[in-house]
């Protein structure tokens, strides 16, 4: 996303807003997408039945305003606020990745995530050694002006936590805002929300799922401007947070660990490509000096106050469907190569993969990629 001028959205289009990205087949790129086709959330709401007819689907569920306002309550009771794209507070690096979430609720103390932020991830089954590194590392870079941010599960990331309270700290849950996941973490929960903060994309009450987990994860390295690795298994969900990190144009950092030992098989192969050995805070302070927004990589700004005057017409589309169709396959392939194969317009093809996952029918991948979803 680019960059906006930031303001409040008014209730009614916070409502509107909410409704969309809960309503069936509407990721945070497809929501982005059709507010640039349509303007404006209202708009895009009435198109989604006719969006999903046509890429193949009879009907599509779309939240009504009853279970948003439901939402909405559950928030403001457990004294969440949301927070959204745009908005002043919304944190500053996330507005720029390919698929920021169009609004988050938080718990605690919403300033943190104004301040500029690191991300310290790695194994759940962390050592004696990794923990107390874990807790150090975060400390001194809480005290040195960063804000920590992490995935509030065991190990590395609980550890990082609470190395890092006394300057603020932040957890980003892979379910509600109100859901303690993993259960044990209960009294860590309740700190980050007497100290720091904790958010989540996810509606309150959702447990976590294991689909929930990637997307938390590109939150994680989207709010910070680099993420740090301390022992992760060659299968570590914090590799995932560390690709999405390079995909994102941020700094991946590691901490070398032992070769005999399965934890440090992640950082090392990190370290070997091209990852910045740190062993200590200072090493990340020296990386980061001089690193600002403008360095990271951005994607084209848009407006979306009133509908895309050149969206393509009725006709053109239906002259593309099948062409498009036909160039996807069960790989990911990049937007960009099937405007190039198919010749055609950026806007047609848009449009026709919008129709398409509204139906359920395409799936989207980091990076610009999509792959025809197998019925």
């Amino acid at each position: 996303m680019g960059e906006k001028q930031q303001k409040q959205l008014a209730q009614d289009e916070r409502l509107d807003w909410l409704r969309l990205i809960r309503s069936e087949n509407v990721g945070p790129i497809t929501f982005f997408k059709l507010l640039e086709r349509f303007g404006a959330a209202r708009a895009a709401l009435d198109a989604l039945p006719g969006l999903a007819r046509k890429g193949g689907k009879k009907s599509i569920k779309i939240a009504t305003k009853k279970t948003i306002e439901d939402e909405l309550a559950d928030l403001d009771a457990i004294g969440a606020q949301l927070i959204a794209w745009g908005e002043p507070g919304y944190p500053a690096l996330l507005n720029h990745i390919e698929d920021p979430p169009p609004l988050i609720s938080v718990l605690g103390h919403p300033h943190l995530l104004t301040k500029k932020a690191i991300a310290v991830v790695g194994a759940r089954n962390a050592s004696i050694n990794g923990k107390k590194f874990a807790r150090q590392i975060a400390e001194d870079l809480g005290q040195g002006g960063l804000m920590v941010v992490s995935g509030m599960a065991r190990g590395i990331d609980a550890e990082a936590h609470a190395g890092a309270l006394e300057s603020g700290s932040v957890g980003v849950l892979a379910g509600g805002v109100d859901i303690i996941y993993p259960k044990e973490n209960d009294s860590l929960y309740d700190a980050l929300k007497e100290c720091g903060a904790l958010i989540s994309e996810i509606p309150p009450g959702t447990r976590p799922q294991a689909r929930h987990f990637p997307r938390r994860n590109r939150i994680i390295s989207g709010i910070a401007r680099g993420v740090v690795v301390i022992e992760a298994g060659a299968k570590s969900g914090s590799l995932i947070t560390a690709r999405m990190a390079l995909e994102q144009g941020r700094e991946v950092f590691a901490v070398p660990g032992s070769p005999g030992d399965p934890r440090s098989m992640g950082g090392n192969r990190l370290i070997r490509s091209g990852a910045i050995l740190i062993e200590s805070a200072e090493n990340v302070f020296e990386a980061l000096n001089g690193l600002g927004p403008t360095s990271l990589r951005e994607q084209e700004a848009f407006e979306f106050e009133e509908e895309n005057k050149s969206a393509p017409t009725e006709k053109e589309i239906r002259k593309a469907r099948h062409l498009i169709e036909e160039s996807l396959g069960l790989e990911s392939v990049l937007v960009d190569e099937i405007i190039r194969n198919c010749q055609l317009s950026p806007a047609v093809v848009s449009t026709v993969l919008l129709e398409l996952e509204l139906a359920g029918r395409l799936e989207r991948h980091p990076g610009h990629k999509v792959s025809i979803v197998m019925s």
